[in-house]
């Protein structure tokens, strides 16, 4: 789906009546492999002493691996309503108080999933036409440079585009590492990362770096930020249900000339030899490396694949992704990393057909 396609979508569903979205969901539930799962945020900011705004991410339509069908909130005297960045079209919740004490805000966001493989070769590929969007470079993620020159070296005598995007992975799995003390999913800083030789992080570090090498090789690729949602049929730790408020993961993909977007996910290798304390070498670990690279489990849901852009309504400053709730009430911006201080719990439910 192009851009201008999912900005229609998008709002003709945040306009969907409760019970056509009812009947969307048991329909893709009696289809193999939907699940339909219902986000709920739960923020409450009323320890804030002075009129604010507050930004959620909300999932996105998707190619043939995601479906919202149905947005709804309650959020008191705020003025609040959807919107889309203009760049890359992220949806987003924003409300703002203008006068008067902040309160709270209840949001529940419906959407049906199903596991994403790697398409079949087709001559004509849907979304080739802005793949090269995804070439350019951003403030966190240079493609010049040592991100170059490390590129190069990795693809050196690779031609074939899905050969180099396997060189990279590979390289990426190889040489990086999860690091715990990193807070929330990490910046993404892929030129400091290359540059001081520490290639430890989470995933928005290690898939960002994947991202960026793979640009600089001239192969489309992006990160798609979101949260894991349910419990995992791979490994336990590469799963979350119920409160969800800490398991945000981004994803990567990238553009292939013979498949269009291939999904990846070298962090969650990295994830799950530190956290299932396996080796590189142990034959489960060997499975899940060769599986993730064209494939995504989707006990999880994607919000976007904004990178280093300005939010809508424009913040103070740009971010470097969204992915947590994010608010400012004058100079005071509130980290969505740390929920208990923002306030905000989310929550995830599997319905049932």
């Amino acid at each position: 789906m192009n851009r201008r396609d999912f900005i229609a979508a998008a709002s003709a569903v945040a306009l969907l009546p409760a019970v056509r979205a009812a009947g969307a969901a048991s329909l893709l539930q009696s289809r193999p492999g939907w699940r339909t799962f219902e986000l709920t945020y739960a923020v409450d900011l009323g320890a804030q002493a002075a009129p604010g705004r507050v930004w959620l991410p909300l999932p996105q339509a998707a190619g043939d691996f995601q479906q919202v069908l149905a947005t709804s909130w309650e959020a008191g005297d705020a003025a609040a309503g959807l919107y889309w960045d203009p760049v890359y079209q992220a949806p987003l919740f924003f409300a703002e108080w203008a006068a008067g004490k902040p309160g709270r805000i209840a949001l529940k966001a419906t959407v049906a999933v199903r596991d994403r493989e790697r398409d079949a070769p087709a001559r004509q590929l849907r979304d080739a036409a802005e793949a090269g969007f995804y070439l350019q470079p951003t403030p966190h993620m240079p493609v010049d440079g040592i991100v170059a020159d490390t590129a190069a070296t990795i693809t050196r005598g690779v031609a074939d585009p899905d050969d180099k995007a396997r060189a990279i992975y590979d390289w990426v799995v190889d040489h990086t590492f999860r690091e715990p003390s990193v807070r929330g999913c990490g910046m993404g800083d892929i030129k400091v990362m290359l540059e001081t030789g520490n290639l430890g992080g989470k995933c928005a570090d290690i898939n960002s770096l994947f991202v960026g090498l793979a640009r600089a090789a001239g192969i489309p690729a992006r990160e798609m930020y979101g949260v894991r949602v349910a419990d995992s049929r791979q490994l336990p730790c590469l799963g979350k249900s119920g409160d969800v408020s800490k398991a945000q993961h981004c994803r990567a993909e990238y553009f292939s000339p013979r498949y269009g977007w291939v999904p990846v996910d070298p962090a969650d290798i990295r994830k799950a030899v530190l956290e299932a304390k396996l080796a590189l070498n142990d034959p489960t670990i060997v499975a899940l490396r060769e599986r993730l690279f064209g494939y995504w489990e989707m006990n999880w849901v994607g919000f976007n694949t904004a990178r280093d852009f300005e939010l809508a309504p424009r913040a103070g400053k740009p971010l470097p992704y969204l992915m947590y709730p994010y608010a400012e009430f004058g100079d005071l911006r509130l980290d969505g990393r740390d929920p208990a201080a923002f306030r905000y719990s989310i929550t995830s439910r599997e319905q049932t057909a």
